[in-house]
């Protein structure tokens, strides 16, 4: 059978009886999520890998040490240590992240469906900055919620598992997220 076709709780069986070839079918089949996940946040390349080979080298280590217990659930381990690490990495800097997809473009400069005018870039831009300075004014916790499930695409029970709460509050989270943008963007309208 090829190791494609293993669970990841087995190929974690595998690879605590010695196969260390089982630990790069994992790399490949989640480096590009988690990573994603981590570089949303840090919006740096260099340090988002640095911060996802912290994560891996961690699991190995948890792994060899005989510590790991989350039956079934290796992803969502994996992301929680890649997001605790990157709470440390802020804790350490006190910055705020910035929004930008995978492959390191803004997020707001996705949507460009035709040629805009001068006057409509400008307007781009400058919706994109407000939306942007508002997303930093959320409260930290709404903030990490936003931006997890909008930009690194997770579920709700991903970011539950991840933050360490209820999926109630993670969604509780979020309504709040969305509320508060809404009147944010009422009083720019009116101002």
């Amino acid at each position: 059978m090829k190791l494609q076709q293993y669970s990841d709780q087995e190929l974690v069986k595998l690879y605590l009886t010695g196969n260390e070839a089982v630990l790069e079918e994992l790399l490949k089949r989640h480096k590009s999520k988690i990573y994603t996940s981590i570089y949303l946040l840090v919006k740096d390349q260099y340090l988002a890998e640095d911060i996802f080979q912290d994560a891996f080298i961690k699991v190995i280590n948890t792994l060899r040490s005989g510590r790991y217990n989350e039956e079934g659930k290796f992803l969502p381990w994996v992301m929680r240590i890649a997001h605790n690490l990157v709470i440390d990495y802020f804790r350490r800097e006190k910055r705020a992240p910035v929004i930008t997809s995978a492959d390191g473009t803004d997020v707001f400069n996705l949507l460009q469906f035709h040629e805009e005018s001068a006057e409509d870039r400008m307007l781009r831009e400058q919706t994109h900055f407000d939306l942007r300075a508002m997303i930093h004014l959320l409260p930290d916790d709404q903030k990490e919620v936003l931006i997890m499930r909008h930009y690194a695409d997770l579920s709700f029970k991903e970011i539950a598992d991840l933050t360490d709460v209820s999926i109630n509050t993670a969604l509780g989270r979020m309504r709040y997220a969305l509320n508060n943008l809404r009147k944010m963007m009422k009083v720019k309208e009116i101002s």
